[in-house]
């Protein structure tokens, strides 16, 4: 069976995922920045009793990105399919955030999956196989606070809704796998400081502190990395999979507020409450 490539493997989604797909059976190779942070990966692939090809990959840089798929492919006798998870968030509003704060969230969440879904193509074209991308309810629907964040998600589902047709009639599927609250180091990993960032609020001051209150209770119940990896995997066997998939009836409901929202008063109003 010819390789399965996972980006951003050394923790949550994408670690439950190398290891789900590998127990599946794929050649799975799983991409980290930097081989100092596969410790847990590596844990939990022996513990699993499962191999792992892991390779270090910084996915901003394109021509790495290019170098690895293309390896990957030969390496493994073909691309069975791209799972792009690799991503970055960053708590602030636009008066908070730098444009340079805008491009680092868009390099990680968006022209990283464009490079390597353009260097994938011609190797799942050869297998007809898949690009599946770990978006977020976050590209659906935008979220006080989360500007940059959902704005490349908004981008990369919008290049994969327009790839998935045309990419269908060379045989290869695209989706997208939208995740609500996910119990990872990604929501903690988006605020580095939180004294900080209420510093940084000024007029938003009393919005934010509404919106990390409500946050704080909706991580609380979070859905779980494993039932995420389930889904993806679950993508990954199926026949024809559709274009978008929600991993929970919690992202389900709340992407469907957006879908049946023609004028958005609906989402906007919603999000509004967040913030008082």
């Amino acid at each position: 069976m010819s390789a399965v490539l996972v980006t951003g493997t050394s923790s949550g989604i994408g670690l439950s995922t190398a290891i789900a797909a590998a127990r599946q059976g794929w050649d799975v190779v799983a991409t980290v920045r930097s081989h100092d942070r596969a410790a847990a990966l590596l844990e939990g692939a022996r513990s699993a009793g499962v191999t792992l090809d892991v390779r270090e990959l910084d996915v901003t840089r394109a021509d790495d990105v290019t170098a690895l798929v293309d390896a990957v492919a030969k390496d493994h006798d073909g691309l069975e399919a791209l799972v792009n998870n690799a991503g970055a968030g960053r708590v602030g509003t636009a008066e908070m955030l730098s444009l340079e704060d805008v491009r680092e969230v868009m390099e990680v969440n968006f022209f990283s999956v464009v490079a390597a879904t353009q260097a994938a193509l011609p190797h799942l074209r050869a297998s007809g196989g898949r690009v599946v991308t770990v978006t977020s309810v976050g590209g659906v629907v935008g979220q006080p606070f989360n500007d940059a964040y959902c704005a490349a998600k908004f981008a990369a589902e919008g290049f994969l809704e327009s790839l998935h047709p045309v990419a269908a009639t060379a045989g290869v599927a695209v989706v997208v796998v939208e995740p609500g609250a996910v119990a990872t180091h990604f929501a903690t990993g988006a605020v580095a400081d939180e004294d900080a960032l209420r510093d940084e609020a000024g007029a938003y001051g009393s919005a934010l502190d509404a919106y990390l209150a409500r946050t704080a209770g909706v991580f609380a119940a979070a859905q779980h990395p494993d039932a995420v990896a389930e889904v993806v995997v679950d993508v990954l066997r199926r026949d024809e999979p559709p274009f978008r998939v929600q991993t929970s009836d919690v992202a389900r409901v709340f992407a469907g507020l957006k879908l049946a929202d023609l004028d958005g008063s609906r989402v906007t109003g919603a999000t509004a409450a967040w913030l008082v």
